[in-house]
């Protein structure tokens, strides 16, 4: 089936931190936007003359015309500095929603793992309704090279404090200043929360030397493919 396109308008920006924006944009032809919290969309522009297209995972819930995504500027990339150059009331072409990685039951205890940016499609995942308020078991290890690459720490942290279910594990490579918090990378984190168990669900998010690395190590666990959910950015 093919893809419906949209003329996404931005309608605010929002840094979070150095380099990294959060977008909200809406629909203007279109009354509700639909998707699965974990989905993303895909948005194609020219940029210096070449066609560009780029995937960014959605991290708001629907409900509404409207959607958000949040990501890093690459410097010497193609589509994230055209992206950071854009003011309120631009449009960029859209397509979507697009992807599988979505929840795959709110019953089984879920263990989350994201990397960076690879934390965005779990924002919308855990917020999503009738899942932490059925009480069932879930913990989100999420680790970035510096503190402030931790988007969302705060709603995390409150998210937790609303529901005791939540176990919310923060971790950084390169601590700065007064950080009494987890050092290290998610590996370690997760082999140490996982235990010798087998009978929960991962979901991994990040990039994909990562990705990988933790899909190889759950599989020579005993873990079935079904219960490996992962998504990879390049």
């Amino acid at each position: 089936m093919a893809l419906v396109e949209y003329k996404a308008r931005l309608v605010e920006i929002r840094d979070l931190g150095p380099g990294i924006r959060h977008f909200r944009f809406e629909l203007p032809d279109t009354e509700l936007f639909e998707f699965v919290p974990g989905q993303w969309v895909s948005m194609t522009e020219l940029v210096d003359g070449k066609k560009t297209t780029r995937a960014y995972s959605i991290a708001s819930l629907p409900g509404s015309n409207q959607f958000e995504i949040c990501l890093n500027k690459v410097d010497d990339g193609v589509f994230s500095p055209h992206l950071f150059s854009l003011q309120p009331g631009d449009l960029v072409p859209t397509k979507g929603p697009v992807g599988s990685f979505v929840l795959k039951s709110k019953e089984r205890e879920a263990i989350f793992v994201a990397t960076g940016t690879g934390v965005v499609p779990f924002r919308p995942m855990l917020r999503q309704v009738d899942y932490l308020e059925h009480g069932v078991p879930a913990t989100l290890i999420f680790g970035a090279r510096y503190t402030h690459g931790l988007m969302f720490h705060d709603e995390f942290q409150a998210l937790a404090e609303r529901h005791p279910n939540l176990h919310y594990i923060p971790t950084v490579t390169r601590p700065e200043g007064v950080w009494a918090g987890k050092i290290g990378r998610v590996q370690p984190l997760l082999w140490e929360v996982i235990g010798d168990r087998t009978d929960l669900d991962v979901y991994v998010c990040g990039l994909k030397e990562m990705v990988e690395s933790v899909r190889d190590e759950l599989k020579a666990r005993g873990f079935d493919r079904k219960q490996i959910i992962v998504e990879k950015y390049d």
